[in-house]
């Protein structure tokens, strides 16, 4: 993957659907001020920076996982580390490419 298909724009409606009915895990790599300014009920927060650290943490949660930031960018980079480290991931995009899809 190159650095510019982490701005690929794709309907990624059906692949969110479908690990949403697999039991993914949101996980939001924004900001804290990002997160606090709204996100997905249920969603877990992990910022980017920190997710290096944090690895361990998330493949003990032995669930796929949708990354979301603000454009997709940061949630693409999060895709394409976890991927590397095993991890069945996929990049959601915009947290509210993700939110329109959870049943409230």
């Amino acid at each position: 993957m190159g650095f510019f298909d982490l701005f690929k724009r794709k309907d990624m409606s059906s692949e969110i659907k479908e690990y949403l009915n697999k039991g993914a895990v949101i996980l939001d790599v924004r900001t804290l001020d990002e997160w606090n300014e709204g996100h997905t009920k249920g969603a877990k927060h992990v910022v980017l920076t920190v997710i290096p650290l944090e690895i361990e943490k998330i493949k003990a949660w032995k669930k796929p996982i949708i990354a979301v930031c603000r454009s997709g960018a940061r949630s693409g980079q999060a895709t394409q580390f976890l991927k590397q480290h095993g991890v069945d991931v996929i990049n959601g995009g915009p947290w509210q490419n993700v939110d329109q899809h959870v049943v409230k």
